[in-house]
């Protein structure tokens, strides 16, 4: 009975890591179809779905899925081309670029309803902007070390840094957004929903096709959802505007044709870090003050309850005081 309690114990632990394998290769197919920057033996993306990916499954699944990160990194690396002396340092920033920023997260008492300020600035800073900094440096240097680093030090790095981290800021809630998602959903807001949809739909791509001068148009839009729908309409759409932010960049005509390729880069990396900022904590901060109202409603119902309770003949003196009063107000 013990062993094969054992047997499916490494049954199922072998099939999560197999899953997260193969969804971190999936992200890196999809972070590869556009990018501005492409290096011969990695691609890098202004937006690397993998490390949002990492980075939820560790919290979902906890930190012993992560030869599942290693074995995604594995077979993107090898569709790419053949493996150098190099691959193994490329592998191992891969892992452990998400497995620091779950380890900082939990540090901090991190949770993944992110209801509170504190969430989405630890995210931000710890999550997305400090763990992938292993990454993108050891990523980089092993490219330098392997000779093939075309377009410079700092902007490749630049590059990875910027996708790894918006990949954790833009990616990440949305997946534990997902997660969370109980049926039937609410019916009562869907007309306020539709019309975000539409404003969205219908603005975004004038604000990033026509100049960067309005590329900040959609942002009343995105402040919208944030503070109607909390995360669950500001994570959706966060993701949205980055992927047509990256899909206008990677064009040879368009709002950024006559920008440089370091130009570009910084402008992604400023608009999507906008974004995942305004996203996250204006959710955050409304998801917090909603909960500490309805909070202080429990608490106020149950020091009735409690009132009622000690003094029940005090209570019922004042119920007719009370209607009384309302007859009065009536009248």
């Amino acid at each position: 009975m013990a062993c094969s309690e054992k047997i499916r114990g490494l049954s199922v632990a072998f099939l999560r890591i197999l899953g997260v394998a193969v969804a971190y290769y999936a992200g890196a197919r999809i972070g590869t179809m556009e990018g501005v920057v492409r290096v011969q033996g990695a691609d890098v993306s202004p937006l690397w779905p993998s490390t949002g990916i990492a980075v939820t499954c560790l919290f979902l699944m906890g930190a012993g899925i992560w030869p599942g990160i290693t074995l995604g990194a594995l077979f993107h690396l090898v569709t790419l081309d053949p493996l150098t002396a190099v691959s193994p340092g490329v592998l191992a920033g891969c892992t452990l670029a998400p497995l620091c920023s779950y380890l900082l997260l939990r540090r901090v008492g991190f949770r993944i309803e992110l209801d509170r300020l504190r969430d989405g600035v630890a995210l931000v800073f710890l999550g997305a902007l400090a763990g992938m900094l292993i990454s993108a440096t050891v990523g980089t240097g092993m490219l330098v070390i392997n000779g093939k680093l075309p377009v410079g030090f700092w902007p490749t790095w630049l590059a990875w840094w910027a996708g790894d981290a918006m990949g954790v800021l833009l990616v990440t809630p949305f997946l534990l957004l997902v997660c969370r998602i109980r049926l039937p959903l609410r019916t009562d807001r869907w007309v306020e929903g539709t019309a975000v949809v539409v404003a969205a739909v219908v603005i975004t791509p004038l604000a990033i096709q026509m100049s960067l001068t309005l590329i900040f148009l959609f942002f009343p839009v995105l402040i919208w959802a944030a503070l109607r729908f909390q995360l669950a309409g500001s994570a959706p759409y966060a993701l949205f505007v980055s992927v047509m932010a990256i899909l206008e960049a990677s064009k040879s005509d368009g709002a950024f044709a006559h920008h440089s390729l370091t130009e570009r880069l910084v402008s992604l990396q400023v608009l999507n870090g906008s974004v995942a900022l305004t996203s996250l904590l204006v959710a955050a901060v409304v998801t917090e003050q909603k909960n500490i109202r309805l909070k202080i409603e429990q608490a106020c119902d149950a020091l009735a309850e409690v009132v009622e309770r000690l003094a029940p003949a005090e209570m019922a003196r004042f119920r007719p005081l009370e209607g009384a009063e309302g007859e009065e107000e009536r009248g």
